[in-house]
């Protein structure tokens, strides 16, 4: 089931997708909700009435006609203002690449647990305009990854069990503003400003059941479920970046068990697997450099088209645009004298 939230008439409403349109769980059901927070707070209730509606819908031919074409709508990230948004470090291949981009050796520590920061779970977007003030576009970068949506309260969740508490899983642009995020981390905190201003999630929340025939075992000494799905990311039409979500080394359920730990996680709380290898301009950059001293650096500017595309999750599209305001913090210090 692709589950999407959208405006219709400047509401929002929580449908599926299917051949094209959309169709509001409450016109496929009368006791399913209208939005997609009260479906994620009584999960297991309301998905044993959805999944049967849904397959009723797909035999019903003239049923069908009655959905709202996709370019009738409005789309919202799928969990609209999430309670929690945390980001996963979960792909070596990124990480070690990385670290050897700024002379830096792999850290054993990334083998001995999975990390995770938290962003800004109120600057959530889903398709469409990112706006961007000017230290944002001061190498301002994309990170492709997928991120899973969490579908009922657990708390001290082992890895074993936790796989039963993903709801589904979208496509998560991580927006970074790198010079903001370096500035922020000489100081060995963040990333702060660097991050708070856009993550775009979407365009739609995949259930765990239509990725079925995805599902791979996970890497050695590691548990959870895994999925072979493609990644990709493109600017502009040129393809950039490619990896797979099964080249995560820490699975979700991982993330889960530490996220977890002696904390509530809650329904609507989306994880993020973290960059995929070669999935951002920070890597690409630094990678291009080494191998070459003419190597040109690139980073998104207003007017870019961002597309991101994984194997059973869609495409998430989002443009970059500058704010009007002209104030800059990079340009904004106090030199205090410490005489």
């Amino acid at each position: 089931m692709k589950l999407i939230s959208f405006l219709l008439d400047r509401k929002e409403f929580v449908g599926i997708q299917f051949n094209n349109r959309v169709f509001k769980l409450t016109a496929l059901h009368k006791f399913l909700p209208g939005t997609m927070r009260p479906l994620l707070e009584k999960w297991d209730k309301y998905m044993s009435i959805a999944l049967p509606a849904e397959e009723n819908l797909k035999t019903d031919l003239d049923r069908q006609q009655l959905g709202i074409p996709m370019d009738q709508i409005e789309r919202l990230a799928p969990v609209p203002f999430p309670g929690a948004l945390r980001d996963g470090y979960a792909f070596r291949q990124h990480v070690l690449t990385s670290r050897r981009n700024r002379g830096l050796a792999m850290t054993p520590a990334f083998d001995e647990f999975p990390i995770f920061y938290f962003g800004n779970h109120r600057t959530v977007r889903g398709p469409g305009n990112i706006f961007c003030m000017p230290d944002h576009l001061r190498q301002l970068d994309f990170e492709l990854e997928v991120a899973v949506v969490i579908c009922k309260k657990g708390r001290n969740i082992i890895a074993a069990d936790a796989d039963g508490y993903i709801g589904g899983l979208m496509i998560m642009n991580d927006f970074s503003a790198r010079q903001l995020q370096m500035e922020e981390m000489q100081l060995s905190l963040g990333p702060a400003k660097g991050k708070d201003f856009a993550t775009a999630t979407g365009p739609w929340l995949v259930t765990p059941e239509e990725l079925k025939d995805f599902e791979i075992p996970c890497k050695k000494n590691h548990e959870g479920k895994s999925w072979g799905l493609r990644m990709s990311a493109s600017v502009n039409g040129k393809k950039l970046s490619e990896g797979r979500l099964s080249d995560m080394d820490w699975t979700f359920a991982e993330i889960i068990e530490r996220a977890s730990y002696g904390v509530d996680l809650f329904p609507g709380d989306i994880i993020g697997s973290g960059t995929v290898g070669t999935g951002c301009l920070l890597e690409l950059n630094g990678s291009g450099k080494l191998q070459s001293g003419d190597y040109k650096e690139q980073w998104l500017r207003p007017g870019d088209q961002i597309k991101l595309t994984v194997d059973g999750l869609g495409e998430l599209s989002n443009k970059i645009v500058q704010e009007e305001s002209g104030f800059s913090i990079l340009d904004h210090k106090k030199i205090i004298s410490s005489i």
